[in-house]
């Protein structure tokens, strides 16, 4: 319990049940509830957290970054429209149940990317989706440094390539 809120807390119980497929854990936090530190969320409901775990501040900000593929941070909450829209979740979740790798911009689920690779060559592709379709220069330069990153990676020794997928209806007149 302790490590997953190390990990991704503040959470809810259901998160922590979410993410271990355990149930019952409300007497676990009751046990646990004088060591941790607890919040309300907007609707109210109870998180819980480790006492000396960072918090930054609504402030700070939240650097782009490319998540990969199954990550924990778009599947170990029950309540996931923290960090994954509506939209976002139409995209993500697929009924064939692959969960591709997704794109954050100021701590939101913005996007999804690929990796693609041959001996010689490898691209991240970054298709874009909701509100954020269309990136400023300053946010567009981090995430094409961001998929520099995971191609420096990913496929060190090729040649490397970052693609935007274009826009629905680009390229029409």
């Amino acid at each position: 319990m302790t490590r997953y809120l190390g990990a991704f807390g503040p959470a809810t119980v259901r998160d922590v049940q979410a993410w271990s497929g355990l149930t019952g854990l409300k007497a676990v936090i009751e046990q646990l509830r004088p060591s941790l530190v607890t919040f309300r969320d907007e609707q109210g409901v109870e998180l819980f957290d480790l006492p000396t775990a960072p918090r930054p501040g609504e402030d700070a900000p939240a650097p782009v970054r490319l998540v990969a593929e199954f990550d924990n941070l778009v599947l170990s909450h029950a309540e996931r429209s923290r960090v994954v829209s509506p939209e976002a979740t139409r995209r993500l979740y697929t009924i064939n149940g692959v969960i591709p790798g997704s794109v954050l911009i100021d701590g939101f689920v913005a996007g999804m990317w690929r990796l693609s690779r041959s001996r010689r060559e490898a691209a991240v592709t970054i298709e874009m989706f909701g509100p954020v379709r269309r990136l400023d220069t300053a946010r567009r330069d981090a995430l094409t440094a961001e998929a520099e990153r995971v191609l420096a990676f990913g496929a060190p020794g090729a040649a490397h390539e970052v693609r935007f997928a274009p826009l629905p209806g680009a390229g029409r007149s």
